[in-house]
């Protein structure tokens, strides 16, 4: 059980942190929403397909597919669209990665209110950690005498708050006894279809859908689809029934340095010392935070009583 959680915790982080790379390749091609929204609508076909021809695909009450479309239209719909449009104000794919980083620390605030489940002291003191190697790291990179630098390094935060959700709601159903729980492909389906929705009113309105039909395109679109969309998305559902909430969203920490090695050898993006330092908190915060001391925790609890 442990070393399976293991496997599918190291695929989602490679799977996940791809899609920075492979965003940066598609933007040249299309506008962000363009992209994001010929990406769900394909990704919607192949879910239907697959659905239709297993015999699993119904159409269920709207009570039911609601709260899987709200999880879709944030946790891909909204949360790529401030990634792809920080990308766009020419933010470094590995910077995006650890300013996404920082949702443990919000997920871990609001867990107990949302789910009933308790933090320990050392995760706080992790997440903790974890932000200030985030915070570091954003801080020396910003340009404050440029109005777009300062305004492309904030538009990561919108994702932050996007997945947080997400993955607070995708949680809360898991464990609530009164949701009824979709199978994990009809599941996928009904979130891809809303965010197909969700984004074809930009992609339309603002971007003409507006696209560079090239091969190098549609190779990036194939991985983002089959890779990401379906890959990561998949094995991040499959982690929240095995582990609480803020322990899924540490992963996340884990993807500046993976997104970074990736950055520097798709474009040469080059690292620098601050961004290290930075991680190497991250790292430290990871570390508190996956491995709690239950004892020091416990006695904490009784000096409080």
């Amino acid at each position: 059980m442990f070393s399976n959680t293991i496997l599918l915790a190291a695929g989602f982080v490679l799977l996940w942190n791809s899609g920075f790379i492979g965003a940066e390749f598609g933007l040249p091609y299309s506008g962000p929403f363009t992209l994001l929204f010929w990406r769900y609508l394909a990704l919607s076909i192949l879910l239907f397909a697959y659905l239709k021809i297993r015999g699993q695909f119904r159409w269920v009450r709207f009570s039911t597919a609601a709260p899987n479309m709200l999880v879709g239209v944030l946790a891909h719909g909204v949360w790529l669209s401030c990634v792809l449009l920080a990308l766009n104000y020419q933010v470094p794919a590995g910077i995006v990665a650890l300013v996404v980083a920082l949702q443990p620390m919000l997920t871990g605030a609001l867990s107990g209110l949302f789910v009933g489940e308790r933090t320990s002291i050392t995760g706080w003191l992790g997440l903790s950690v974890g932000f200030g190697g985030v915070a570091f790291t954003v801080l020396s990179r910003i340009n404050f005498q440029d109005v777009e630098s300062i305004f492309g390094y904030l538009i990561p935060l919108g994702s932050v708050m996007a997945i947080t959700i997400a993955s607070l709601i995708q949680r809360k159903m898991e464990v609530s006894r009164a949701v009824h729980k979709l199978p994990l492909a009809l599941s996928l389906f009904y979130q891809s279809i809303a965010t197909t929705i969700f984004l074809a009113i930009p992609a339309v309105l603002w971007e003409k859908l507006a696209t560079q039909w090239q091969p190098h395109f549609i190779y990036t679109m194939i991985w983002l689809i089959i890779g990401v969309s379906l890959g990561a998305y998949a094995l991040m559902w499959l982690l929240l029934k095995r582990i609480d909430a803020t322990r899924v969203a540490s992963l996340f920490y884990f993807g500046p340095p993976v997104t970074m090695l990736m950055a520097w050898f798709a474009f040469g993006d080059i690292v620098q010392i601050t961004d290290l330092i930075g991680m190497i908190l991250v790292f430290v915060g990871v570390l508190l935070t996956q491995f709690r001391f239950s004892k020091i925790d416990k006695n904490i609890e009784l000096d409080k009583n």
